[in-house]
């Protein structure tokens, strides 16, 4: 049923984008209430304007805290036109029908991004606001609710074409997207009171529809704001595969600090090399796995020159991802248009915990934070100097590695990797194997395990291949055969006991 608003009531944080409402809901005719700065802003607009303290009798009040919690306000949006006793009490009691509620929260995330002071942040936490709200969303057979500035247009187009009238689908769909909004901001008040145990309104609008997801058949949408975390200097659309490869990218590389080159292909790192300069980091990457990396996501932690632009204008690539672009090597690479070039934001947030969709419900976990708990030398000899870098450089590549996953590395670059194996043999065998396609030699490269080493067979493998150092988490029964193995052998094994599992 299509309902006529004759009055509207407008408190709002944001002002941006109202003028034209205002302005519009006074050419209809309707009567405007509003309060505080939203009044004042109203007045500088020549608009006339009723104070929302003339409907309470009370001034707002304890410091602005309380100004429209009151029955004459919430009696005007809850009062249903349809019930006798309902409209008998609001003549009663002199209460307005409000037809439209324009209403705004408090920047509650945005304050607690810009400040540590919990005074400041726990006056952001809007009472009347969120109340408000959802007490004209209950009511949507009546009235309707606008929550964000977004949807100012989308109002504005509605009562131009139906002269001031709304119907009962759309009041129903601002409803909808009221209660998202309170329900967002429920959220990341909690997760500020509760932040080693964050919660998403996982069912928030999608800021992002894709042209499909995994495969073509299949939907995609993004939850959330990238914008946050990279923008986009040239290229096509950004693609469900490519996001999932960007997300792996930039979780991968911020574990390096030293000048590093990363290729990821189905999220699994193909190639990785940290270097004096972007270009040598670049090359050893490539050099890795060159035949993987064709179509890859690429990823540096240092701004791209017009030396390294050129080399990667060599290859095929999807997507590449740094901190800047000097603007000889911009011209370079934006020479294919469907490259996609992102730039990543400083300070980006960084996600604490992952969610999974299983079964009929949803895995939540930490992020895998850290390299190792200990550092424990347990085999024939300590790690040199230059095996211990290594190593360290190794153990983080797994990490990031579909399990069971082996990385070999020599001179902090990936030499041969094994990932997505059904048994840790296997994956050890794939790694040497492209070691070899790519006439790497092992002597004098290490190995690291994401997981254990059930027996000794993946020492002994790597070992006749002139691996000298090995890392692993420990924890199987049978530690002692491979360590006794490298004790036998003169080989260096390291302990860690942080296990890197990746599904």
């Amino acid at each position: 049923m299509n309902k006529k608003i004759q009055s509207a009531l407008i408190s709002v944080f944001y002002k941006e984008g109202l003028e034209d409402i205002v302005r519009l809901l006074h050419s209809l005719d309707i009567q405007i209430y509003s309060t505080g700065g939203t009044q004042q802003f109203i007045e500088k607009l020549d608009v006339p304007c009723v104070p929302v303290e003339s409907l309470t009798s009370y001034p707002s009040i304890l410091g602005g805290r309380v100004k429209t919690l009151h029955p004459s306000v919430f009696g005007g949006i809850l009062g249903r036109r349809d019930n006798e006793t309902d409209l008998m009490e609001m003549k009663q009691f002199k209460i307005p029908e409000i037809d439209l509620v324009i209403v705004d929260l408090y920047p509650f995330e945005e304050t607690v991004a810009s400040t540590k002071e919990e005074k400041l942040i726990i006056e952001k936490i809007d009472i009347g606001g969120p109340s408000m709200i959802r007490a004209a969303a209950k009511n949507f057979k009546d009235l309707v609710v606008v929550a964000s500035k977004s949807e100012y247009s989308l109002l504005g187009q509605m009562l131009k074409e139906q002269d001031g009238a709304t119907t009962i689908e759309q009041r129903r769909r601002f409803a909808a997207k009221a209660f998202q909004v309170v329900a967002h901001y429920d959220i990341a008040i909690y997760n500020y009171f509760h932040p080693e145990n964050e919660w998403k309104v996982l069912n928030e609008a999608p800021q992002h529809t894709l042209r499909y997801g995994e495969n073509p058949h299949q939907k995609g949408l993004f939850y959330g704001d990238w914008n946050k975390i990279f923008n986009q200097l040239h290229g096509k659309e950004i693609s469900y595969n490519n996001l999932v490869d960007i997300d792996a990218a930039i979780q991968l590389i911020r574990e390096f600090k030293t000048t590093s080159f990363a290729i990821i292909k189905h999220t699994n790192v193909c190639g990785i090399a940290s270097r004096p300069s972007v270009a040598d980091a670049w090359r050893d990457a490539l050099a890795g796995d060159p035949e993987s990396a064709f179509g890859g996501v690429l990823i540096c932690n240092a701004a791209i020159d017009k030396a390294t632009a050129d080399a990667i204008s060599e290859i095929f690539f999807e997507v590449l991802i740094a901190p800047s672009f000097e603007q000889d090597a911009l011209k370079i690479l934006q020479s294919k248009k469907n490259r996609i070039l992102l730039q990543l934001a400083p300070n980006a947030p960084v996600a604490k915990s992952m969610y999974k969709s299983v079964l009929n419900g949803t895995l939540m976990q930490d992020i895998d934070e850290g390299n190792f708990e200990k550092w424990e030398e347990t085999g024939g000899r300590n790690s040199s100097a230059q095996e211990k870098e290594d190593l360290i450089f190794a153990n983080l590549v797994c990490k990031h590695l579909k399990s069971n996953a082996i990385a070999l590395v020599k001179n902090k670059q990936l030499v041969g990797k094994g990932c997505g194996q059904t048994s840790r043999v296997d994956s050890l065998r794939q790694a040497i194997q492209k070691a070899k396609q790519f006439n790497f030699k092992l002597k004098d490269a290490v190995l690291a395990s994401d997981a254990f080493f059930p027996f000794n067979d993946c020492v002994e493998i790597a070992h006749g291949e002139g691996i000298g150092a090995f890392v692993q988490p420990g924890g199987s029964i049978r530690d002692k055969d491979s360590i006794e193995y490298c004790k036998q052998h003169n080989l260096a094994m390291v302990i860690t006991g942080m296990r890197h599992f990746k599904h």
